[in-house]
């Protein structure tokens, strides 16, 4: 069976192994080999293919938030002062220093960008924002969503 290269598009095997490993990142290649329908040599190939292309960008486990004590999830909105590549450039570069902010999307709308961030509580966030946040590179306004209910978080990709 010819395998794709890096150029190629992926194949039917190349999903199945795709989707398996974002069901469980955990499984032995002998395991996903046979998930898959393929030989472990095969099956190891693709893989390592996969990470090298970049597909695959790693694979992690899912901590339970409130057994490490961050237990509450904080959604904040940020405007910048000015829309410049610049000062988005600054405002990036400072995010990705700070260690609590989990997700950082630059988004088109009323907002600049939206921050994910998980805390302890209410006073932690307090503190980080009050501390950290307002004080980032040309922050000129930041509206705070506190989650009430996470109804879907880290799903599976679809396709």
């Amino acid at each position: 069976m010819k395998e794709p290269s890096d150029e190629e598009a992926l194949d039917r095997i190349d999903l199945k192994i795709l989707r398996q490993l974002q069901g469980d990142g955990r499984l032995s290649n002998a395991d996903l080999a046979r998930l898959v329908g393929v030989s472990p040599a095969t099956c190891h190939r693709r893989t390592e293919r996969l990470f090298k292309a970049g597909y695959i960008r790693g694979v992690h486990a899912a901590i339970a938030p409130a057994r490490v004590e961050r237990g509450a999830l904080v959604m904040v909105g940020v405007v910048l002062d000015r829309s410049t590549p610049e000062s988005f450039s600054a405002f990036e570069a400072a995010v990705l220093k700070l260690p609590f902010i989990l997700d950082c999307h630059l988004v088109a709308g009323d907002f600049d960008y939206f921050l994910k961030i998980r805390v302890r509580d209410m006073a932690d966030f307090n503190r980080l924002h009050g501390n950290q946040l307002i004080a980032l590179p040309g922050v000129r306004q930041t509206r705070t969503f506190f989650v009430m209910k996470e109804v879907v978080d880290g799903a599976q990709l679809d396709f």
